[in-house]
């Protein structure tokens, strides 16, 4: 989430007749994140998140993230849903940007990732994708294999600013990835962006996190092998701010994720080379808005060197048994 486009008063007092939610008492713009401009809006029936959708989300996809977020909720999975204005449309445009509102999810994301953490986020994530089986939509995954090439190229050459050598670090493992990508595991609907701070938690009075709550921002969402979704969270999940690969959070995040929807073998001897692929993923989107970013967005640019560390750990592992898979139950002889 970020702030890239404001909203003047009357804009926003004319946009939010169209819904039947009282009148607009404040608006407060969200920092985190670095896709599209989202507010906290306060009315005086409730609170709601407003999203103004920016250049990198296409208008053509809208519909597919709105339906499948009413899709999901309709089954029992929690997140936001949109809000249909009078008229029966959720999707409207609000400061010359398409726009929605969506209800406002209670708790917030955790800052320091215990076991509980990733258990409860693994099960949340099967169970999205097994709610997803029958959603009617498809949209292919625009930041995978075949949307990465062009993305490398065009930051080569600037990559190096930040590392010298990024450039071809990141040629040659889209040369292997290309070359390796698996094409004959389950596919679906997936998240493809949960990392913490897309999935919210209620507290005790410790301030401890206890039950999750919801998983937010579907932005991203769209088909493609089920189990890279788990690979993204091994990568967001479970390494430690000193850069080590924590195996227990990664053991613990895979066996409930199985409690859900169970694995295949072939689903398991695939982590390592998915886990490079979202490492890469992740390490071409961060360098392309370090080195893009609009002066004076209110946006935190991530830092594009913490998936570097990530992307040399999974290509120094030689199989699955290095996320804790021993104890899993396959035989270690499936797994290497």
């Amino acid at each position: 989430m970020a702030v890239y486009t404001e909203v003047a008063d009357q804009d926003l007092d004319a946009f939010i007749a169209g819904y039947d939610i009282g009148e607009a008492s404040s608006l407060k713009g969200i920092a985190e994140g670095v896709e599209n401009s989202n507010y906290l809006l306060q009315t005086d029936r409730g609170v709601y998140i407003l999203t103004l959708y920016e250049k990198r989300t296409k208008a053509e996809d809208l519909p597919f993230f709105l339906s499948l977020m009413d899709h999901l909720a309709a089954r029992g999975v929690d997140c936001p849903t949109p809000l249909h204005g009078r008229d029966g449309v959720a999707l409207r445009s609000l400061s010359g940007k398409p726009a929605a509102i969506v209800t406002f999810l209670q708790g917030r994301w955790p800052r320091q990732i215990v076991l509980a953490h990733c258990q409860e986020l693994a099960r949340a994530m099967a169970k999205m994708h097994l709610a997803g089986a029958d959603f009617p939509l498809f949209r292919a995954n625009s930041l995978s294999v075949a949307g990465w090439s062009a993305m490398a190229h065009s930051i080569d050459g600037n990559a190096d600013s930040i590392l010298p050598g990024l450039s071809q670090t990141i040629a040659a493992e889209l040369a292997h990835l290309e070359k390796s990508w698996p094409d004959s595991l389950p596919t679906g609907v997936i998240h493809a962006d949960l990392f913490p701070d897309n999935v919210f938690y209620l507290h005790d009075k410790g301030g401890r996190s206890e039950r999750l709550s919801g998983l937010i921002d579907f932005y991203f969402a769209c088909n493609d092998i089920l189990v890279y979704d788990l690979a993204i969270c091994l990568n967001a999940w479970c390494f430690e701010p000193d850069g080590s690969f924590n195996v227990t959070k990664a053991r613990m995040m895979i066996a409930a994720y199985a409690q859900v929807r169970p694995l295949s073998v072939d689903e398991i001897n695939a982590l390592p080379l998915l886990a490079r692929g979202a490492a890469l993923r992740f390490l071409l989107t961060r360098t392309y808005d370090w080195l893009n970013t609009p002066e004076g967005a209110l946006v935190k640019r991530k830092d594009p060197l913490e998936y570097v560390r990530k992307l040399r750990f999974h290509q120094s592992v030689s199989g699955p048994n290095a996320y804790g898979l021993g104890a899993y139950g396959f035989a270690p002889e499936t797994m290497d």
